[in-house]
């Protein structure tokens, strides 16, 4: 399989615009509601606690199943590229007019494809920032951030492209972090989210 092929691939499968469709289920159209982004994060808000985790595994599975296959039968050089892409289609998907999400999840789905420990160490720090701020923005772009730095004690590869990774998420948060130096940032509380779903 050429890397081009390959690249698409990557692209097409986070392309798939999960966070959209899981949304439509309960007959919420997610770039109308909420933030209009089409992640994870608002589906949890708009949606509810099922609708929304069920969202961040599938677009964390759309990145992490193509990057493993990649690492499997072609390399992890080749994956690296993979990886990318995926993100990359979450982001600008081909299927919303390239109007996707921040790409946090499908991130992630990358860490557990190339380096699972990383996975765990973007948990143990993203969850207790979440719950304890409340701003799920903050919680992801500080921890993205720390996992590149991390990264480069594997390989110079793997930090450079977490990096990148965390680049394109603090430009994509861009408005956010406006909010949050203005002190107008929404707050999710992640808790509160799963009571009421589990009261309906």
């Amino acid at each position: 399989m050429s890397v081009f092929l390959w690249i698409l691939f990557g692209y097409l499968c986070g392309s798939i615009p999960f966070s959209y469709i899981i949304a439509k289920f309960k007959g919420i159209d997610i770039t109308k509601v909420g933030s209009g982004n089409v992640g994870g994060t608002n589906v949890l808000r708009t949606a509810g606690a099922l609708y929304g985790v069920l969202s961040m595994i599938l677009d964390l599975l759309k990145s992490f199943i193509p990057t493993y296959l990649a690492v499997k039968f072609s390399g992890t050089n080749i994956a690296y590229f993979v990886a990318f892409f995926s993100v990359i289609g979450h982001i600008f998907p081909l299927w919303l007019k390239f109007k996707g999400g921040k790409g946090v999840a499908s991130t992630v789905g990358t860490y557990f494809a190339l380096n699972p420990t990383l996975a765990l160490i973007f948990y143990l720090l993203w969850l207790p920032l979440t719950l304890t701020t409340k701003y799920v923005s903050l919680a992801s772009i500080t921890t993205l951030s720390i996992i590149g730095i991390i990264s480069f004690i594997y390989s110079p590869s793997l930090g450079l492209l977490n990096v990148i990774f965390a680049l394109i998420s603090i430009y994509k948060h861009k408005e956010n972090i406006e909010r949050l130096l203005n002190g107008t940032e929404r707050r999710t509380d992640v808790v509160e989210i799963f009571k009421k779903s589990l009261k309906k």
